[in-house]
């Protein structure tokens, strides 16, 4: 979803971002005026229109050789792999399995903020057929997208290209349709049967963001519903980000999305089968393979931001290639736009673990994304 670099204080800053929401920024005052009208054309419009590109404008240019991410990822580096949870044992296990699989969610939320889900319940097919719609709308004529083109981070539906805050000058190789599903429905009504095919997904990974952070409340020693209430969420954020990365005729250069964590509680990601995302862990890139068919899920910032820093919301790219369009559709799950979010008070002790992070608005967090004074979670230390 969107990149936003972390920091370990509060601070004013140039510029700040994350992957489903800094694509909303006025960035005039960073755009060099030569590579304005790249940004007007999407990826997959150039792509088309171009047919056999060769190379790539020099606006794309992400990866150099002093690149500091510009390192080989070997998943030989980890004998342990990202952590699997079943989902079936969070909701329908035994008592004793039940506890063993809220200990795993919490180890995975502490010691890698990711992990799969699999047995979650929401069907292939719904999941298939997503996928599906997203691309369709992603083949819409550029008039048709550019009717969703939006301005603010909290524009209800927001379709746009390539450019963020965090790069300045070097834009992404990827197109995006955003869109809020709650606490107020919004969707494309192109193509034909995407807002029904969206509301029954948004609903049945609701559903299962709901049981996750349940456990994940259970395995921080809080009360099962302690998340829930403390965050609003009945009335909470829930927004849809299509991403689509097409075939890049230089993918060693260029990067889909920079390395960022997401704002919110959870996101919950599927993809059309393509590789292409990667996490840092213990200092390395690693690569995240699932099945389709499972959720890829990763904490965010305002986990982090709950838990004290006992969870961490990791930083994650995603990479292009030569050959296939990759697409991913993250899932993000946030607090109410009015809640206060802050450490929990059961997990301060001001002697002993005092609190990490100031308290903060979830509106005020985003409006100051935009406004590019803040990066990411805000701590006192």
């Amino acid at each position: 979803m969107i990149p936003i670099p972390k920091h370990s204080s509060v601070s004013a800053v140039a510029s700040s971002s994350s992957s489903c929401d800094s694509d909303n920024q006025n960035y005039s005052h960073l755009i060099n005026p030569n590579i304005i009208i790249i940004i007007m054309i999407s990826i997959s419009q150039r792509t088309q229109t171009s047919g056999g590109l060769t190379s790539i404008p020099t606006a794309y240019n992400y990866f150099t050789p002093n690149n500091i991410h510009d390192q080989p990822v070997s998943d030989e580096l980890f004998e342990d792999s990202i952590p699997t949870i079943d989902f079936s044992l969070l909701t329908s296990g035994t008592p004793e399995q039940r506890s063993k699989i809220v200990n795993e969610l919490g180890k995975a939320c502490q010691d890698w903020g990711f992990f799969l889900v699999i047995n979650h319940g929401v069907p292939d097919s719904l999941m298939k057929v997503m996928i599906e719609t997203c691309e369709e709308f992603f083949k819409l004529t550029e008039e048709k997208k550019q009717e969703y083109a939006g301005k603010h981070i909290l524009d209800p539906i927001f379709y746009g290209t390539s450019i963020n805050g965090a790069a300045t000058q070097v834009l992404f190789w990827r197109d995006f349709i955003k869109f809020f599903v709650r606490p107020k429905f919004h969707c494309p009504a192109k193509p034909t049967g995407f807002r029904d095919i969206s509301m029954e997904y948004s609903k049945r990974t609701w559903e299962v963001a709901r049981e996750l952070m349940k456990g994940i409340s259970m395995s921080l020693g809080l009360e099962e519903g302690y998340i829930e209430k403390a965050m609003n969420l009945d009335s909470g954020l829930q927004i849809v980000a299509a991403n689509l990365y097409p075939p890049c005729p230089e993918p060693k250069v260029a990067i889909g999305l920079p390395p960022h964590s997401d704002h919110g509680l959870l996101t919950l990601l599927i993809h059309n089968g393509q590789r292409g995302l990667q996490v840092q862990h213990k200092g390395n890139w690693v690569n995240v393979y699932s099945n389709p068919n499972a959720f890829v899920v990763n904490i965010g910032d305002h986990m982090e931001i709950l838990s004290n820093g006992k969870y961490k919301s990791a930083f994650h790219r995603a990479l292009v290639n030569g050959t296939d369009a990759r697409i991913s559709i993250p899932i993000l799950f946030g607090p109410e736009l009015e809640t206060v979010v802050n450490p929990a008070p059961e997990l301060v002790d001001n002697e002993t673990n005092p609190p990490a992070f100031a308290g903060m608005k979830y509106r005020e967090y985003l409006e100051m994304l935009q406004a590019k004074t803040i990066n990411a979670k805000l701590s006192q230390k």
